[in-house]
């Protein structure tokens, strides 16, 4: 009875003592596992975002970080020369630009596994090797204070309803920027016309080109009355610049007008002398969104990077990419 007894207490006390044994062995090897040093969780808040650009030249997609991708779109779409807060305004534009291409893949055709070309069809990208040879000996102060401009607004964007905005930009404007509406289809309540009077000290702001009286109505597909008129303006845009023009009873708009005779903005004027034709423009580019030589004016002026964005595009606001990391 007794050696039953205490064969018994033996066998109650391994029992209590085998899940101890097998919880702390496990802990230990559990323990052991782990890292030495933490793991980056803020890599998860931050997620890595890649851009696959169409190089143009060597026919082939090149991938690379997103913010390597925004400090070739400044180097190439801004001169270096410009100031400070006008080149992160530049990066802003640039980055909401393409974090809006990834996420809804905008309908322009793309070679297989690009997201955008480096054209001026999507937004202009040099890589460094480009850079060097385009700046020679003022590659590296420049490319520093291109990094600097686009670290400084890292992983920002512009957004309007918490969603990321068309940043749309151009050189320069005629005086006032243009409703979106008014050169392409869609309207969007934050690209309206303001006025920009600072880009008449633009080296860009007039141009004047002289071409033929055969090669004008070639281009146009008109036919210039007797007289010496050219054609009548019957609309300008909210950016005074010309909404419809008539030459000789065909009507055409003011973007045709400059696409077909390619002319550096929509606001033009002319003449006719003998057998050519004189035309004076103001501004370059389409007008739509943030005046670059505008936002450099701006900046002079002690404006900063946010101020800019916030005047050209009206109403919106400036998020953290992770506002729409979920949509990539």
């Amino acid at each position: 009875m007794r050696q039953w007894m205490m064969a018994t207490i033996a066998l109650f006390t391994l029992i209590l003592l085998i899940p101890a044994l097998v919880v702390l062995a496990f802990g230990e090897k559990q323990e052991a596992s782990l890292p030495a040093q933490p793991m980056q969780i803020q890599a998860r808040d931050e997620p890595t975002v890649e851009v696959a650009v169409y190089r143009s030249k060597e026919k082939k997609v090149e991938r690379l970080p997103l913010e390597q991708y925004v400090i070739g779109v400044v180097a190439a779409e801004m001169p270096a020369e410009f100031e400070m807060e006008a080149l992160k305004a530049q990066a802003l534009t640039a980055r909401t630009y393409i974090v809006k291409q990834l996420i809804y893949n905008q309908p322009i055709q793309l070679p297989e596994g690009a997201n955008v070309t480096d054209t001026v069809m999507h937004q202009v990208y040099y890589n460094d090797e480009q850079l060097k040879d385009m700046w020679g000996i003022s590659y590296e102060w420049k490319i520093k204070k291109i990094k600097e401009a686009v670290e400084a607004t890292k992983g920002q964007i512009l957004t309007y309803n918490n969603e990321p905005i068309e940043a749309a930009f151009f050189s320069t404007s005629n005086g006032y920027t243009e409703n979106s509406e008014a050169y392409w289809q869609n309207a969007f309540p934050y690209l309206t016309s303001v006025e920009s009077p600072w880009d008449t000290q633009s080296p860009k702001f007039y141009e004047q080109v002289t071409i033929s009286v055969r090669e004008f109505e070639q281009r146009l597909g008109v036919k210039l009355p007797k007289g010496g008129s050219v054609g009548k303006v019957l609309a300008r845009t909210p950016g005074k610049r010309v909404a419809l023009v008539d030459i000789n009873g065909k009507q055409l708009t003011g973007r045709e007008v400059r696409e077909k005779l390619q002319l550096k903005s929509t606001d033009f004027t002319w003449t006719r002398q003998g057998n050519h034709i004189v035309i004076t423009t103001k501004g370059y580019g389409h007008g739509v969104g943030m005046s670059q030589y505008g936002a450099n004016f701006l900046a002079k002026q002690g404006k900063t990077y946010k101020e800019i964005v916030k005047y050209y595009y009206q109403g919106v606001q400036i998020h953290d990419l992770s506002l729409v990391a979920s949509k990539f």
